[in-house]
């Protein structure tokens, strides 16, 4: 048996469901963290001791961390598909997870936070500013990677897509002025357009 505990809209359960998804793997989502609370009992923190989202259970084996999830399941269902053949396809892929979980959506974290659930009231004005301007400079980043390329890695679809496209979802989606970034744009509609896709991307919320 395979349960994903998380709510869908976490960006980091975002990444392990569409991973499940698109490689076709049965599993059980239970809702947990935020509004749907768990994250805090003593059965949960006996899976993970940090009470955060996502936790992978299969067949009496537990794993936490999304990329870790991620990698995981690319590993072990996706080789030669989300996870490529070759060291330095899969070093590539490994850089871009990285960058993703330390670098990019943490750029944007205050700026989600402050535009989507946080009051209007509430809402700090400098705090948007520096967090967009962070984001600002990551989404350059990945503009210039992305141009002239289909993927993130090489010429297939990969779990570094998968990663980015989560973040990149959110960075979209926010209500706020953004620098047009062409390749970014027709990458990241590449990618939202498989089936995987569609039910692990909701509206920000």
């Amino acid at each position: 048996m395979r349960r994903l505990w998380g709510r869908l809209n976490s960006v980091n359960v975002q990444k392990a469901v569409w991973g499940l998804e698109e490689l076709g793997l049965a599993y059980e989502r239970v809702e947990a963290g935020g509004a749907f609370g768990r994250v805090r009992e003593p059965a949960y923190l006996a899976l993970n001791p940090n009470g955060l989202v996502p936790v992978l259970e299969e067949d009496g084996y537990v794993l936490w961390e999304s990329n870790a999830i991620l990698r995981y399941l690319a590993r072990g269902h996706g080789a030669g598909a989300l996870w490529p053949e070759g060291a330095r396809a899969r070093g590539h892929v490994d850089q871009w997870l990285d960058w993703q979980a330390g670098t990019f959506t943490p750029a944007m974290r205050d700026v989600f936070w402050q535009t989507v659930r946080t009051a209007p009231a509430a809402q700090d004005a400098a705090i948007i500013a520096r967090s967009v301007a962070e984001a600002e400079a990551c989404a350059a980043i990945l503009e210039a990677h992305l141009r002239g390329r289909a993927y993130a890695v090489g010429e297939d679809f990969t779990a570094a897509d998968i990663a980015l496209g989560c973040a990149a979802h959110r960075w979209l989606h926010l209500d706020v002025a953004r620098v047009e970034r062409p390749a970014l744009r027709d990458w990241y509609a590449r990618i939202s357009a498989r089936p995987a896709a569609r039910g692990a991307l909701p509206p920000l919320s």
